[in-house]
């Protein structure tokens, strides 16, 4: 989710009311709580203590759940030990407390280093397409239901269930969003139209479901205090890699070594440049919702090169 996100990070004014969720962290009172802006989906504030220590606080989420989601899918990114996330220090329906980083310069071969853990971070794979609860996509809910009576299953699957997982999780929960906020009906039926071409082009490179950030673009990654990459605010599930590659690539912030580093740790399979519009759709649609129909064009322009006339 890109639009606004990150637009004025280090702009600070005095906070009027304190988290009290920080009383959870057992160190008293902090010396300082500053808000700082992080964009549109939640306020975010930095506290810190007289002896330097410091976390960063989230507030006000737009749905009682998305702070508990949010948390869980940066539990789940730590767990696979290939990319640093903050860590989760406290989490209510209304906040949420994570490790203060203190955003650095890039080191020398920053992006190299990125893809080669980006790929690391594809390699822990799961057994289904999904996640175990629905969680968010910026502010807009993000449908997790596994597809089929395979939901449960412990192992490593296959990714048999991804095509229409992508379809029906993803893009067609999207168009009916879109309608319902009042972007007409053709969406929804060119989706009709396209669905089986879709599937069959998401089929032609199945593979093990592998763990997604979700919703990588620029504003959802920085260098840390050594220079390293870390990830913020996923939109954590199972599915298929190139879903994340494909949002890389939408919004740009990606240097060429990033993706080389990517294919020559993880190839991917032959035909991956023609599927990334449409996983680019989903990322597209959900900007038409949160944003606006300056979207729509573009959303209509990958569904007609896939819907047949």
């Amino acid at each position: 989710m890109a639009e606004g996100a990150a637009d004025s990070c280090y702009s600070r004014h005095a906070m009027a009311d304190y988290p009290l969720i920080l009383d959870q962290l057992d160190r008293g009172a902090p010396e300082r709580v500053v808000a700082v802006g992080g964009g549109c989906i939640a306020q975010a504030a930095v506290a810190t203590w007289p002896d330097g220590f410091g976390v960063f606080v989230k507030r006000a989420a737009q749905h009682p759940e998305m702070f508990v989601r949010e948390a869980e899918g940066l539990e789940a990114l730590a767990q696979a030990n290939a990319i640093r996330v903050p860590r989760v220090l406290a989490v209510s329906q209304d906040s949420l407390v994570l490790e203060l980083i203190q955003p650095g310069a890039r080191s020398d071969r920053f992006f190299e280093a990125f893809g080669r853990q980006f790929a690391r971070l594809h390699q822990q794979r799961g057994v289904v397409c999904g996640f175990g609860h629905d969680n968010f996509i910026g502010s807009t809910p993000q449908m997790n239901q596994p597809i089929g009576s395979n939901r449960g299953e412990t192992g490593e699957g296959h990714g048999q269930d991804w095509p229409e997982f992508f379809v029906q999780r993803r893009l067609r929960y999207q168009v009916e969003l879109a309608h319902s906020n009042g972007h007409g009906s053709e969406l929804q039926t060119m989706l009709d139209r396209a669905q089986h071409t879709i599937i069959d082009l998401l089929g032609a490179a199945l593979e093990p479901p592998s763990l997604l950030h979700g919703d990588l673009w620029s504003g959802n990654y920085l260098a840390d205090e050594s220079g390293a990459p870390c990830l913020i605010d996923p939109a954590v599930y199972f599915g298929h890699r190139e879903a994340d590659l494909a949002m890389t690539a939408l919004f740009g912030g990606f240097d060429a070594s990033f993706y080389a580093a990517y294919h020559e740790a993880l190839p991917l399979a032959a035909g991956w440049r023609a599927r990334l519009p449409i996983y680019q759709l989903y990322h597209l649609l959900n900007h038409l919702n949160l944003f606006g129909s300056s979207y729509y064009g573009r959303c209509h322009a990958i569904l007609g090169t896939v819907a047949p006339k």
